[in-house]
């Protein structure tokens, strides 16, 4: 039986050439995995039937164009529930927007639509992106690849599940505050949140719009940076996209200084073990010859709190519309009270109320300046101090995550889930990019659960993330 599901993008993209498998064999593996496994994985809310002309077209374009074709074409892949794909279900795993159809295609849509790119189904998430786990999905939980009884992160951990186990060749997600790395880590596979602006996210269902940014999971390094570079660039239809000479270029150093936060890994709640794993990738770092330099980001532990507030106070505004009158499900009462109360408590679940009634709060009156504001400084003020380390070093190095994958259940506390993100918001709070790449395992009742390292770079600094993460790539490898 053949494996064709298992190639990464590249080797997909090449036997697609050398005619060593058509569009067809690659969409029938990766659709009859999907279908296999994903009962046990929960990955996909929803597997799409073959669009037959959509493969003959890819399938005629590589015949004609041979390596002038994009290599996305043929290719099949993953989008988040919350990525409008025109005529399918955008849910955002939501039971407010469940039988919601979209009536356009989301500019990363198009783009891959462009580049012969087919569309095997939407992933499971946490509902409307809030969450660290895909346990708040509203249709189920998703399951780890390498052990099911663990979460596969979140929120875009069905993208990251469906990479890992091989249901698709690679996928998109969203990243609001490690929602692409998060997962990554959990799940073994590479995932990144592009600088802001990088990438368009017209056709994108809205959860804290100063966050959000939609970015890629695949299971190489080179096939993060093929996928990046197809969805980046301005849009017309997305204000908040940048223009490529905004950030000055710079080159990619032969000989990288490597920043390590050292109070930061001094927190509570670092797995022994994966702060080993991060001990051993920059000890392969320094005997390439590359620099470790100790740097200090003394707010980077205030961070959290200021994200958290900022996060609930942007969902509370971008929910609202979802009131079963304007958007969304609609329940009907006795009264028009009745009518919001009873459609938002139908169609919203407990972490998403949550979300809602605190950021009301932190942008009532009497509290928006206590708050909502101070949050806001502080933002600015820890962009600031990003700007003045990367003026000392090339990218800044932690752990992605502080554990490996939890159990399903585990954190019913939302505060300890909240804690997990310590590492991962930074790059959200200062608009950079971060990328998660696998730095080994480790063993937990017989399974080996993956560890991921994160790297910062500058604005718009892709190519220098893509660099550092490929040595680490090597690294495992050697």
């Amino acid at each position: 039986m053949n494996k064709f599901n298992e190639f990464t993008l590249r080797e997909a993209a090449r036997a697609l050439r050398a005619h060593e498998c058509s569009v067809r064999d690659l969409w029938d593996a990766c659709h009859a995995a999907a279908e296999r496994e994903n009962p046990a994985l929960h990955a996909y809310l929803e597997i799409f039937d073959a669009d037959d002309t959509a493969i003959e077209r890819a399938q005629t374009r590589i015949d004609t164009e041979g390596d002038n074709a994009p290599l996305l074409t043929g290719i099949p892949l993953a989008l988040k529930d919350n990525i409008l794909i025109e005529g399918k279900v955008a849910s955002a795993a939501s039971k407010m927007l469940e039988n919601y159809r979209a009536t356009y295609d989301a500019t990363v849509v198009t783009k891959l639509r462009d580049a012969g790119a087919l569309f095997l189904g939407r992933t499971n998430m946490d509902e409307f992106a809030l969450g660290g786990s895909t346990e708040n999905s509203a249709f189920g939980v998703t399951h780890n690849p390498h052990d099911t009884t663990r979460v596969a992160g979140g929120t875009s951990g069905g993208s990251a599940a469906a990479v890992a186990a091989h249901l698709c060749i690679a996928a998109l997600g969203t990243d609001t505050g490690g929602s692409v790395r998060n997962p990554a880590s959990y799940c073994g596979v590479a995932g990144l949140k592009p600088t802001y602006g990088g990438v368009s996210r017209s056709g994108v269902i809205a959860a804290a719009s100063s966050f959000d940014q939609v970015g890629p999971l695949a299971k190489t390094v080179e096939d993060l940076e093929i996928l990046y570079e197809a969805i980046r660039g301005r849009d017309p239809l997305d204000s908040t996209t940048i223009p490529d000479d905004l950030y000055p270029k710079k080159a990619v150093p032969q000989r990288l200084r490597v920043g390590v936060p050292q109070q930061m890994m001094s927190r509570e709640g670092i797995d022994a073990e994966v702060r080993a794993a991060f001990d051993a990738t920059l000890a392969t770092w320094r005997d390439a010859g590359h620099e470790i330099v100790d740097i200090e980001l003394s707010l980077a532990e205030p961070a959290l709190a200021a994200y958290y507030i900022i996060n609930f106070a942007e969902v509370s505004t971008n929910l609202a519309r979802y009131d079963g009158i304007r958007y969304g499900a609609a329940k009907r009462g006795e009264t028009l009270l009745d009518d919001y109360l009873e459609s938002r408590t139908a169609g919203f679940g407990p972490e998403t109320r949550r979300r809602i009634l605190l950021g009301t709060y932190v942008l009532s009156a009497g509290y928006i300046d206590a708050y909502y504001r101070k949050a806001v400084a502080a933002r600015n003020a820890l962009t600031r101090e990003f700007d003045e380390a990367f003026t000392k070093v090339d990218v800044i190095a932690t752990p992605t995550m502080p554990t490996p994958a939890f159990k399903v259940g585990e954190k019913s506390d939302p505060l300890s889930l909240y804690l997990e993100d310590a590492f991962t918001i930074l790059a959200n709070l200062t608009g950079m990019p971060g990328l998660s790449v696998p730095m080994g395992t480790v063993a937990r009742e017989g399974n080996a659960l993956p560890m991921g390292l994160h790297i910062t770079a500058p604005h718009q600094a892709e190519a220098t993330l893509f660099a550092a993460a490929r040595m680490v790539e090597k690294g495992q490898r050697s």
